[in-house]
């Protein structure tokens, strides 16, 4: 047994009881007109068939309210008792709420019509305006309940709705992290591939320059082929960083070579662009793996680009060369429009690229200062 079924088990006899001890307190009666003749037993037969019919308010909606309507005419006929009554309204309730939205309109048209059929009888019938009374009992009966379903069946469909809105907002959200971090991973591939290209085609020359002085100069065939062998090495080290990497196609973007080497021209774009940028370097300058190289430059690159856009037009960028470690530092004022979030794809890309060479990446708030921190492996 469900447990929603339990609870409207439990409502149902909840209800019954409730309407017995009424009867049995003698406050059940709304109108007696024949009180002697109609012992209180004969009222206990509806209120039983109104609280079966409670019980099926989720299971079978419209046969309660059959059920419910059913029980309810010999009720009014034999003088109305009270909790009866408050059993069907719940009744009418839990048709216009779990039912179907051409139910709760149908009821209320059937509420608002008998309102109206009692508010003209009632004064005709009593020979006065005081007659009007008659409605009352029928609005708070029937109209009442249903415009309070359709209340919260709204406020309950608009939940759903905002629910619904929410999960479509977080899978677009977690489409545009992976789009983002394939396109990253793509540009990674496409540049490395460039690179490896690069030693290769380096090998295969001076395989070939080895090939044609092969007798005549041992000592360029012994140059050739260490050239040889060093480009091997590092073509292959290139390589080894590019086995969990999932390429796509490329596109028509082009390759670009790009260095750490060449940060000072990184610098003078950004402070043409309008970026006050203070370049600070320690440790000794040395070459870097291509993925390292790569990889250090991007970061910084992006991490200006977000400086400008949301900085204060100032950025400070820290280079400092350890033993087997880059480590980079771009920490930039932030104004207010940075605290509106963007797409977050450049974060995505500078981590991606840090997280690929096992490398460390932090980026966030400081205080009034938005810093960006990675250490490369080399």
């Amino acid at each position: 047994m469900s447990r929603a079924l339990r609870r409207d088990l439990t409502l149902a006899g909840l209800s019954l009881a409730g309407g017995l001890a009424m009867l049995a307190l003698g406050v059940a009666h709304t109108i007696q007109p024949w009180p002697s003749r109609l012992p209180i037993a004969f009222f206990v037969p509806p209120l039983v068939l109104a609280c079966v019919a409670l019980a099926l308010r989720r299971v079978a909606t419209r046969a309660g309210l059959a059920l419910g309507t059913v029980a309810l005419v010999p009720d009014l006929a034999m003088g109305a008792s009270l909790g009866t009554l408050l059993v069907y309204t719940q009744i009418l309730y839990d048709t216009c709420l779990y039912g179907s939205a051409r139910m709760w309109r149908i009821l209320l048209r059937v509420g608002i019509g008998v309102s109206a059929a009692c508010a003209i009888a009632g004064p005709i019938l009593a020979g006065s305006w005081r007659g009007l009374q008659l409605a009352i009992p029928a609005v708070l009966i029937l109209v009442l309940p249903v415009v309070t379903a359709i209340s919260v069946r709204q406020y309950r469909d608009q939940a759903a709705a905002e629910r619904a809105r929410a999960e479509q907002t977080a899978r677009l959200v977690e489409l545009d992290r992976r789009q983002a971090v394939t396109a990253e991973r793509t540009r990674m591939a496409r540049e490395l591939h460039d690179v490896i290209a690069n030693h290769l085609s380096a090998a295969a020359i001076h395989a070939t320059a080895a090939l044609s002085v092969r007798e005549r100069d041992p000592d360029a065939v012994e140059q050739a082929l260490k050239v040889i062998r060093e480009n091997s090495v590092q073509g292959l080290a290139e390589m080894r960083q590019m086995i969990e990497l999932l390429r796509e196609d490329a596109g028509d973007d082009e390759p670009t070579r790009v260095r750490l080497a060449e940060l000072d021209q990184l610098v003078a774009q950004a402070r043409g662009a309008g970026l006050t940028v203070r370049l600070e370097t320690s440790g000794e300058p040395r070459p870097l793996p291509v993925g390292v190289d790569l990889a250090a430059y991007r970061i910084v690159q992006e991490s200006l680009t977000n400086a400008l856009k949301h900085g204060t037009g100032r950025a400070d960028v820290a280079v400092a060369y350890g033993a087997g470690i880059v480590s980079l530092t771009v920490e930039n004022p932030i104004n207010g429009a940075a605290a509106v979030p963007g797409a977050g794809a450049g974060l995505i890309g500078m981590r991606e690229r840090a997280a690929l060479l096992h490398g460390r990446f932090d980026a966030g708030g400081d205080g009034t200062r938005w810093r960006v921190h990675a250490e490369l492996p080399t």
